[in-house]
């Protein structure tokens, strides 16, 4: 057996050579038989006195002729099974060629859904099956992947299941190597960080341990891209001195480019994180990731670390009450992509059901065209062709059209892949995705899967009932069951996969209109805004920090144009609980051993309120007096109608962040509602002033009197010239920002709507196909009946009822379908469900109604037959 293996590529390699020496192989052959020809009529005229012609024509005949023995010597050298396949494939080819309408469409079809399959699997591949991160933890804490120092410090010390455990604080920062200062996205990262998450510098060293000891040298590592841009390169950027928030750091390491799909890649600059011994649980913030030590899962870290929870609580209970919070250990793909993770999915499966109807489709146009061959079979039977021969000719047809169309989705899915990467939602790891030998080999695979289901019903026709069963043609075929049966199953199943997509695609629509019409509690019109982080090794105190926010204000509020200028730490509607906090009501305290209730809470001066067009409902706003001992808030009307149903809310307090040494904090007043959570989130809300405790990082609005967006360079130049060295982010009005805040929810919906309408084009494409053709075959009896006195409307209903009937089947199966469908997307809904009649039953009628205009165009062509020119035509 090893012996025959191993001579296997030998043979395989002499029998392509002998296929590519064909001509001089024949030309050996030719001459050799002769020769062998001649010796016979030789030993003929010597044995038995026969004349040459005499002895040459019995020669022939035991022979058996030359092309019999020239096959069999062809055959002997095993290169006939290959001479068959590439005249199969040649014969294949010209029949393509001459029909181009039919080949190009056919191609097109599936080029694109090839391509996009491909595409997409690239895409997914790279974001959801990197085996790389498959042993990566993150740490959740009461279901957030965020964690206070307290945690971090004790599952570092105590875990038993980590190989390396490391931790981030995420963030921005003023960041200045000499030019002028600019804001970057900052990761502070503990020395194992970067030992969890497997990256290596392509210069200088990473984090190592006593790097982020308190008091330790700062220093940082740094992005690819910051390198290059900032820093003369990778290699001149260690050892270089630059500022990151107002304090010097040394730069010691520059990470790879991609540095890492799901968490490496999120920040410019990484310096160390050095974390004092803390004082109370919180607050939180800090991302903690984990690397499984060999043999250890994520249900034995789960328990390990839920173990730890157990043993700290009672070292901070009294400042902490709830005992039910355990940590726990989740693949890092849960906190890096979460829904996106769903959709992503959603997406491929969408891509797929496209394919599927894109096959389907050029499957019945092929068995129309097989029908349509009727006289090309007829010939061939009558010259000899058998029933394999004729099948070999159909399925090499099907194979060359399907790896036509694979070899140009390979180009399509390069270019697809470039398109999601560039217009398709921000997810971790998708811009390292690409083609690779993989994504290559699922094309392939593609198109055999494609070729047989393509090639399935004329060869099924061919195997079942020989070589008369297309040679008959329409008769036998065309108005046969079987083949009506073929036709409508490829009908029924284009329209029964398109459906589901179709319905996807409007709940996301329906649920984009309803977030775009959410209001968020305020006026985003004619409102600017713009977020301010002071560096820290400038602004060290609330002194520096209060005069700077106070010239600020006051510099905005001389620009022309200007009628209201505010301050506050959150940026609605998507803080996403950046200022989230707990609290304790001192007449209603939580249960011992229940977690206390948590709401956004941010800091903001009263001018807020007024710049953001928030009415104040009961009480009084904030004044530059709350800085006293006892601290006070705002709350929201909804935060009051939760906590204080049917009764005031002032005048009540409460215990902040579990301080219980703290002045409880009061209510003084009650505003409308904001949104801080996301356009779908809570409308719970608190706030403290300002003045209670300046922050150096805050967002500034400014309400102008016309078009925010002729302020821009005003704000601009107004705020350098209150501190060149401060950087500015982004100045952009509140309209883009509410634009973006849809970005993601807008982006699915375009994505999936796309798919949809591409499903139900090629669904009305493959039903106009198949009526176009049963008006052609069923012409002459269309014309009798004409002839006969039946109306024309008749004729058109003839037709409808055919096409319509197909369309309604279709509808039923894939409406179930969609019912179990659209549960996929139910998290990302917003006020729609997945199973909503009036979206379901919209998306139905729009299947309907593409069906129904697919149908009348053939119908009215049928309707228009002149009945003695198709009787005499026949």
């Amino acid at each position: 057996m090893s012996a025959r293996l191993t001579s296997l590529p030998r043979l395989i390699a002499r029998r392509l050579r002998a296929l590519l020496r064909r001509q001089v192989l024949d030309r050996e052959m030719d001459e050799e038989m002769r020769h062998h020809l001649e010796l016979e009529a030789a030993d003929l005229v010597r044995t038995h006195g026969l004349t040459s012609d005499e002895a040459r024509r019995r020669a022939m005949i035991a022979f058996g002729g030359l092309t019999r023995h020239a096959e069999a010597h062809r055959d002997a050298r095993g290169i006939g099974g290959l001479e068959h396949l590439v005249r199969d494939l040649r014969h294949a080819g010209r029949g393509l060629r001459r029909s181009p309408g039919f080949t190009v469409s056919a191609v097109l079809v599936l080029a694109l859904g090839i391509g996009a399959t491909t595409a997409v699997f690239s895409a997914v591949n790279a974001v959801l099956r990197n085996p790389a991160h498959d042993d990566i933890a993150v740490l959740f804490f009461r279901g957030f992947p965020s964690l206070s120092a307290v945690d971090y410090l004790a599952i570092a010390e105590q875990q038993r299941t980590f190989s390396a455990v490391g931790a981030m604080r995420r963030g921005e920062a003023a960041f200045r190597a000499g030019g002028e200062p600019e804001r970057v996205r900052v990761g502070r990262v503990s020395s194992g960080f970067f030992h969890v998450i497997g990256v290596r510098p392509v210069a200088g060293r990473l984090l190592e341990p006593g790097d982020d000891l308190p008091g330790a040298d700062r220093v940082a590592v740094v992005s690819h891209a910051l390198a290059n841009r900032a820093l003369g390169g990778a290699v001149a950027a260690v050892g270089r001195s630059v500022m990151v928030d107002g304090v010097a750091h040394t730069v010691i390491g520059v990470l790879p480019e991609p540095a890492d799909a799901l968490l490496a890649d999120r920040a410019d600059v990484w310096p160390a994180l050095q974390l004092e011994p803390p004082t109370r649980r919180g607050p939180f913030g800090i991302l903690v990731v984990g690397r499984l030590a060999p043999g250890a899962t994520f249900e034995s870290a789960t328990r390990d670390v839920a173990g730890i929870s157990e043993r700290i609580f009672p070292l901070w209970a009294p400042a902490w009450s709830d005992r039910s919070a355990r940590f726990e250990a989740l693949p890092i793909r849960s906190a890096a992509l979460g829904e996106e993770a769903r959709m992503l999915r959603l997406f491929g499966l969408a891509v797929a059901l496209v394919l599927l109807i894109g096959v389907a489709n050029v499957a019945s146009l092929m068995l129309v065209r097989a029908i349509g061959r009727a006289r090309e079979v007829s010939l061939r039977s009558v010259l000899g062709a058998s029933r394999w021969q004729l099948v070999r000719l159909f399925a090499a047809e099907s194979a060359l059209l399907s790896l036509i169309g694979a070899a140009a989705g390979v180009g399509a899915s390069a270019l697809g892949l470039r398109a999601l990467i560039a217009f398709g939602p921000r997810m971790p790891g998708l811009t390292a995705s690409s083609l690779d030998l993989r994504a290559v080999t699922l094309a392939v695979v593609l198109a055999l899967a494609a070729s047989l289901i393509v090639g399935s019903a004329p060869v099924a026709m061919l195997l079942r009932h020989g070589t008369t069963a297309l040679s008959s043609g329409e008769r036998a075929i065309g108005g046969g069951r079987g083949a009506r049966w073929a036709r409508s199953g490829f009908v029924v199943a284009q329209f029964a996969l398109a459906l589901p997509l179709l319905a996807v695609a409007g709940l996301l629509l329906t649920s984009f209109a309803r977030l775009q019409r959410v209001d968020p509690g305020f006026d985003p019109a004619n409102l600017l805004t713009v977020r301010v982080s002071l560096p820290a090794g400038q602004y060290a105190d609330d002194a520096p920090i209060a005069a700077y926010w106070s010239r600020a204000i006051a510099r905005l509020r001389d620009l022309p144009g200007v009628r209201e200028v505010g301050l506050a730490s959150s940026l609605p509607p998507d803080d996403f609980g950046t200022s989230n906090d707990n609290f304790n009501l001192i007449d209603r305290p939580a249960s011992p051993g229940m977690p206390e209730p948590n709401a956004p809470w941010p800091s903001a001066s009263g001018d807020y309120f007024a710049a953001l067009g928030v009415p104040l409902l009961e009480g009084r706003m904030f004044t530059h007096n709350d800085t006293g001992p006892r601290p006070v808030i705002l709350v929201s009307r909804a935060w009051a109608r939760r906590y204080y149903p049917g009764e005031s809310p002032l005048g009540k307090t409460m215990v902040r962040g579990g301080c219980t040494d703290c002045e409880p904090t009061t209510v003084i007043g009650v505003v409308d509602d904001v949104r801080y959570s996301g356009l779908a989130g809570s409308l719970e809300a608190m706030y403290s002033p300002l003045a209670e405790q300046w922050s150096r990082t805050l967002h500034m609005y400014v309400r102008t009197a016309g078009a925010p967006n002729r302020l821009v360079e005003p704000v601009r130049e107004a705020l350098r010239s209150v501190d060149p060295s401060v950087p500015l982010d982004e100045v952009a009005s509140m309209e883009e920002r509410m634009y973006t805040a849809v970005a993601e929810p807008r982006q699915w919906a375009a994505l999936l709507t796309t798919f949809a309408v591409a499903a139900l084009g090629l669904a009305a494409v493959g039903v106009f196909g198949m009526l176009s053709y049963l008006v052609g075959i069923r012409r002459r009896e269309i014309g009798v009946r004409m002839a006969l006195g039946a109306r024309r409307a008749t004729v058109v209903r003839m037709v409808l009822r055919s096409g319509v009937a197909h369309a309604i089947a279709g509808s039923a199966i894939g409406l179930a379908a969609a019912l179990l469908g659209t549960r996929m997307v139910a998290p990302v809904l917003h006020e729609v469900g997945p199973g909503d009649p009036a979206t379901l039953g919209l998306a139905t009628a729009v299947l309907l109604g593409v069906a129904l205009v697919a149908c009348w165009l053939p119908a009215r062509r049928a309707a228009r037959i002149a009945p003695m020119e198709a009787i005499r035509l026949d």
